[in-house]
């Protein structure tokens, strides 16, 4: 799978995006991750990628132009399954989401910063436009890798046990059951007798009546 990103910021993503999991998917070659600076578009020899408010109002905007001669850009190179906008009022990003996108070979993403980039842009190029969250970050740099890193673990070979992903909170609509390891007895607290017998029937029923009881106290709104 290959993920482009834009940015004024790529430095935001470096860290994130070159340890633990992803590091080793890129290492794998299963994840090919690519940062773009959107100043090397910009309208000036000064850089600029954002200008004011038509109307007035606080906050720059990022321009058409540069957004679009970098989206041009990527798009004669190869074909895109998605090219997503990473917006505080864009659809609410949940696991059913990212199962979606692991599955795609090529995502472009676009990470805003001021106070969002051209709707014109919106218009013409963006295919989906996600959120992280009912809050509002700086830009959509931290956003960005929140998907990357969702969705890079959820294809085959990242994770070092491909089932793990399959037990996930959220994956099967329930928030993970409680999990346990050495000691048997921590200060006073005991692992639960079920999980010592060896009984996997026994395990699995212990897991999903625990991950129901969980899921009713914790989100009763996914119970429905």
């Amino acid at each position: 799978m290959r993920i482009d990103i834009i940015t004024v910021l790529p430095e935001l993503l470096e860290s994130p995006l070159n340890h633990s999991i992803m590091k080793r998917a890129k290492e794998r070659g299963l994840l090919d991750i690519h940062l773009h600076q959107l100043r090397e578009f910009a309208v000036n020899k000064h850089g600029q990628v954002d200008d004011t408010q038509y109307g007035g109002g606080a906050g720059m905007v990022i321009m058409c132009e540069p957004l679009s001669d970098c989206i041009e850009k990527l798009k004669a190179e190869r074909a895109y399954d998605d090219i997503i906008y990473l917006t505080p009022d864009g659809k609410t990003f949940h696991q059913k989401m990212a199962n979606t996108l692991s599955l795609k070979e090529n995502v472009m993403m676009i990470c805003g910063h001021y106070k969002g980039i051209d709707q014109r842009i919106r218009d013409l190029y963006v295919t989906m436009e996600i959120s992280i969250g009912d809050y509002v970050l700086s830009g959509g740099e931290l956003a960005a890798a929140i998907l990357v890193d969702s969705i890079g673990r959820l294809i085959p070979g990242v994770l070092n046990d491909e089932t793990s992903a399959l037990t996930d909170s959220h994956q099967d609509g329930l928030l993970a059951p409680p999990v346990y390891t050495r000691p048997a007895e921590f200060k006073g607290l005991k692992v639960p007798e079920v999980l010592l017998n060896g009984h996997f029937k026994m395990i699995e029923e212990w897991r999903q009546e625990e991950a129901l009881k969980r899921t009713a106290e914790r989100r009763p709104d996914l119970m429905e």
